[in-house]
């Protein structure tokens, strides 16, 4: 039931912002600086920066099992357990597979985080800019539809989030993956140097090896100064939550920062049920929220609505916001609501040895390691299969694992896990996928959860073409390791489900034509235009780089795009 009068006007704001992760506090800053009073809603926990990073200083033996899981919490969680980040030191921040649960009608990792900043506080910080070809790519190779935007639009909007957030690496002055607005690099230690020489000389510059970029401040400056964060530390203990706010993430960064201007009202244990729609007057006008604990029902108003849920859980929402205009899920005249979701392909790995160097070291847990942009169809179509993938290897000593796995302590423990050793190098694959109809979320019709709102059903798999790339991957890794010099090479595929990945997009695309998208050029939905999605779920295809930069810039564009409509009256 709707309300009235004086609690009605208590509920309304300038703009809501469904989900504080990422892309969510993004808006959230954007917004709240244009002078917008702005509504965050969080379906998770608060977590304020440093005040609730409970393991972020802890020593290994402050753990009852050494940073490792307890048997019960493994056996109980065995999706979340998956996940490369999930110990004792994170599990805080990670949602449990009982705690919010969804129907795999084809295997499906669902890595979740609910709390203040959500993801955020859990993800890997590479950072990657799409280049024109990856935005191209569905026109140019005949899949999914065309993107509205292009290279040249985001451009600046890439720059305006990497000078906030602050990005290290180099000017590399590679066409496909073009430069960002950089910090220092952190650096390739003397093997990956070795192996980036080889690759310059086997492949005269067409596979470049680069330091990976990555969201740490080397060099903070008086932007981040003011944003009260400091300097990385190379601790690699990330995602605990950095005391030193030294990595980018909602809760060190974007969502102080709105709340200095005075237009931000946080809300956190608000799960969004649906999104209102008025019928008279052809918008939204709220949403339905369900307090996470109480079970209580609540609405709040606003004349925009940003929905920045994180992909799946935004498909969730849209597809739950019913009206006898929109009986399928708000927008969705088009019947694509839900679907062309896709991921990164992970399947990949490779382990290899490398002889000699005994006499180099390096300094401290670097954040990133080096990087390959994609050599396959970039600028035509040269292999059997569609798109391609980055790769990424690091180099590092194998003495650290055999001295741990060896009994020991004291002086000769000690010796043993300084003392340098023999290298081994690790090499993956980040894949695009392509994507495709059957490829889709959908609600069910007969399960909820302890909300009272439809499960989620997730019906994503691999395909042909998926299997041809990781196929290439391991023939041409093992190739660049063999002419690196290294030896003992062993190939193999994870098996992994998607979604471990951690990468999910798609659902609510972006498009030119609204009988086969969602959303216009600036992300609002064609047939609802208050209502904007800025997340993973308005993806068109899925590149091959890292995506969280790319959700970043997209959200800075809409907003300011949102709030120089509101007020001139258009919304």
């Amino acid at each position: 039931m709707q309300i009235n009068g004086d609690a009605r006007k208590a509920q309304t704001y300038d703009a809501i912002v469904i989900g504080s992760g990422i892309s969510g506090g993004w808006a959230a800053k954007e917004l709240c600086d244009k002078g917008l009073k702005t509504l965050v809603l969080e379906r998770g926990k608060a977590v304020k920066h440093l005040k609730d990073y409970p393991t972020a200083t802890k020593a290994p033996w402050e753990f009852p099992y050494r940073e490792q899981l307890s048997a019960d919490i493994k056996s109980k969680n065995p999706i979340v357990d998956r996940c490369y980040a999930f110990d004792d030191t994170t599990e805080h921040f990670f949602v449990k597979d009982e705690e919010h649960p969804y129907i795999q009608e084809k295997p499906f990792d669902w890595i979740r985080g609910y709390q203040e900043g959500g993801k955020s506080l859990l993800w890997a910080r590479n950072v990657q800019r799409w280049s024109k070809y990856e935005f191209e790519a569905p026109a140019r190779d005949g899949f999914a539809v065309d993107w509205p935007i292009s290279y040249e639009d985001l451009a600046p909007w890439y720059s305006h989030v990497e000078i906030f957030a602050g990005i290290s690496g180099n000017r590399d002055g590679i066409e496909h993956l073009p430069d960002s607005e950089v910090l220092p690099p952190f650096e390739l230690n003397c093997v990956e140097k070795h192996i980036q020489q080889k690759m310059a000389e086997k492949y005269n510059g067409d596979r470049p090896v680069i330091i990976g970029r990555c969201a740490h401040l080397t060099e903070p400056q008086e932007i981040h100064l003011k944003q009260g964060r400091g300097k990385c530390m190379a601790r690699h203990l990330c995602h605990r939550g950095c005391p030193f706010g030294a990595y980018f993430s909602s809760n060190s960064s974007t969502l102080p920062w709105a709340a200095k201007t005075g237009n931000l009202t946080m809300q956190t244990n608000a799960v969004v049920h649906s999104i209102i729609y008025d019928e008279a007057k052809g918008k939204a006008v709220g949403v339905v929220v369900i307090d996470s604990e109480t079970k209580e029902s609540k609405e709040y108003y606003a004349n925009i609505i940003f929905v920045n849920a994180a992909c799946l859980n935004t498909n969730l929402i849209l597809m739950n916001s019913k009206s006898n205009r929109f009986p399928n899920g708000l927008g969705n005249d088009s019947g694509t609501l839900g679907k062309y979701v896709g991921f990164h392909n992970y399947r990949g790995n490779i382990l290899a040895d490398m002889d000699g160097f005994e006499d180099g070291y390096y300094s401290g847990r670097r954040p990133t390691s080096a990087f390959m942009p994609s050599f396959r169809n970039v600028y035509e179509q040269d292999a059997e299969f569609l798109r391609g993938y980055m790769v990424a290897f690091s180099a590092s000593r194998k003495g650290w694992g055999r001295a741990a796995g060896e009994m020991g302590f004291g002086e000769s423990m000690k010796k043993k896990m300084t003392t340098p050793g023999a290298w081994q190098v690790f090499m993956m694959m980040q894949g695009e996928t392509v994507p495709k109809e059957e490829n889709h979320v959908r609600l069910s019709d007969t399960e909820t959860d302890q909300w009272g709102i439809p499960k989620l059903i997730t019906s994503v798999g691999y395909d042909e073409n998926d299997e041809k790339i990781l196929a290439d991957f391991l023939e041409q890794g093992t190739a660049m390791l063999e002419a690196a010099g290294c030896t003992n090479i062993r190939s193999w595929d994870t098996g992994q489900a998607p979604g471990l990945d951690i990468h999910e997009m798609g659902g609510v695309r972006m498009g030119k034509d609204s009988k086969t998208s969602m959303l216009n050029k600036w992300n609002q939905l064609h047939h609802c235009k208050n209502v904007f999605v800025t997340d993973g779920a308005a993806m068109t295809s899925y590149g091959n780089q890292n995506p969280s930069l790319t959700f970043m810039a997209i959200t800075a564009r809409a907003a300011d795009y949102a709030a120089e409509q509101m007020k001139k009256g258009e919304l």
